[in-house]
């Protein structure tokens, strides 16, 4: 790509990511035929999809009528393998969330441990411990891990910390449980409420109270997994690029429009980019928001950010943040909530003229004003391989991005989108 270019023009929003995988998995759960809509065309739904053939099911793939993304027809009434392949599994975190899914389906799974981004330490001993409440036996032998439930049987669980992937998994096996099983502490994300949407169209019976986003807490009654149904639904859009294009908006500078935004997930987001000097108007109801980039001496830095679970920032938008740090004015301080080692972009940025240092593991200062210059760098995860094209489209000269996997597993056309925002950038 070739910087210094203020981006101008309108794009749409993909749909989730996050939201879509687990619908996937949730897909397994019902013996019947489910359609998703506007799901993203990136590589992660892949994986899941063969991972879905693999347990017996079928996957037809279509283009959505909105232009963005992909109609996915799974049909899951012949589910009848509970060995899923290492190859796909280790390839992304979310593979974690199909246990709950085949224990409620077949009261067995066996699965690798899961893989996905180099971010550090995400264990999965909360997802576990979800899912041995509710009654399943678990055997942990290297990185191989069988489960099995004669019966799953609702119980009272108590998060000790907040997972997204723990409350999802703990929700697709107590959907068919006898009994009720009340989740405290479960994640708010808005991705977490759009899987109980979809569940509850098919079939299941999830209460999420109007206080949730507070309180963290779900009901879910037990209902035979003979009454779950097939649904068809469309995936919520993705939060997380919208958050990265608004932060490309603000460093590269320029006017842009994003279409088929979720406005309402995003209020923490706005809050800073506000305060950064970004102009914005939107309209929640028909997804529509502006972005009106101040000038570069004009943007500014808020002086300190946590990452913090929903409604908090959110870590997934840290390193675009980071990015937009670089180029405003005074100084940023981030502290990393959620993950261990999510500064691997730094040396990166460093090598093309940020100013930035890392006082510890989870906090990084980055002093703004840099004029960032183009160079080749390299993608080492999703959310910081995006961060790095913002960069490139924010510097001066030409910037190369490689190992664009990690990218690809989140975004469906990254360099398309900014293309369409008037972005001199291509794929090598």
């Amino acid at each position: 790509m070739e910087g210094g270019r203020p981006l101008e023009g309108t794009v749409r929003i993909q749909g989730s990511k996050n939201a879509s995988l687990p619908l996937i998995a949730a897909c397994l759960l019902i013996p019947d035929k489910c359609v998703l809509e506007d799901c993203p065309d990136i590589t992660d739904t892949g994986y899941m999809s063969r991972l879905i053939t693999s347990a017996g099911g079928s996957v037809r793939r279509r283009g959505s009528l909105s232009g963005t993304g992909v109609d996915m027809e799974i049909d899951a009434r012949h589910i009848n393998e509970s060995r899923m392949p290492a190859k796909y599994v280790g390839a992304m975190r979310s593979s974690v969330i199909l246990m709950g899914a085949l224990l409620g389906r077949l009261g067995e799974v066996y699965v690798d441990y899961p893989g996905g981004c180099v971010i550090g330490e995400r264990p999965i001993d909360l997802h576990l411990y979800g899912l041995e409440r509710l009654g399943a036996q678990i055997w942990i032998e290297g990185s191989h891990i069988h489960a099995y439930a004669d019966e799953l049987v609702g119980a009272e669980i108590q998060f000790p910390s907040v997972s997204v992937g723990a409350t999802q998994n703990t929700i697709l096996a107590a959907v068919t449980a006898r009994g009720t099983t009340v989740i405290r502490n479960a994640a708010r994300e808005p991705e977490i409420t759009a899987l109980c949407d979809f569940l509850n169209r098919a079939g299941a019976d999830i209460t999420v109270p109007d206080d949730f986003i507070q309180q963290g807490k779900l009901i879910i009654k037990g209902t035979p997994l003979s009454r779950l149904h097939g649904v068809t639904c469309s995936v919520i859009p993705d939060r997380i690029v919208a958050g990265t294009y608004l932060f490309a908006g603000l460093a590269a500078g320029g006017s842009i429009v994003l279409e088929n935004t979720p406005i309402g997930h995003l209020a923490g987001v706005c809050d800073i980019i506000t305060r950064m000097g970004g102009v914005l108007s939107g309209d929640e109801e028909s997804g529509r928001l502006a972005l009106l980039a101040p000038e570069r001496g004009a943007l500014k830095n808020v002086p300190y950010i946590e990452t913090m679970a929903y409604p908090g920032f959110p870590t997934d938008l840290q390193s675009q943040l980071m990015v937009a740090a670089c180029v405003a004015q005074g100084s940023l301080t981030i502290k990393e909530t959620i993950f261990s080692s999510r500064f691997k972009i730094s040396e990166e940025l460093q090598r093309m003229g940020a100013k930035l240092a890392l006082q510890s593991e989870d906090t990084a200062v980055i002093t703004g004003g840099s004029a960032l210059e183009g160079r080749n760098v390299i993608a080492k995860e999703l959310r910081g391989g995006a961060a790095l094209v913002i960069a490139g489209l924010a510097a001066e000269g030409i910037t190369t991005v490689s190992d664009i996997c990690y990218i690809k597993r989140g975004y469906q056309d990254i360099v398309g989108d900014f293309a369409q925002l008037g972005a001199k950038i291509s794929y090598d």
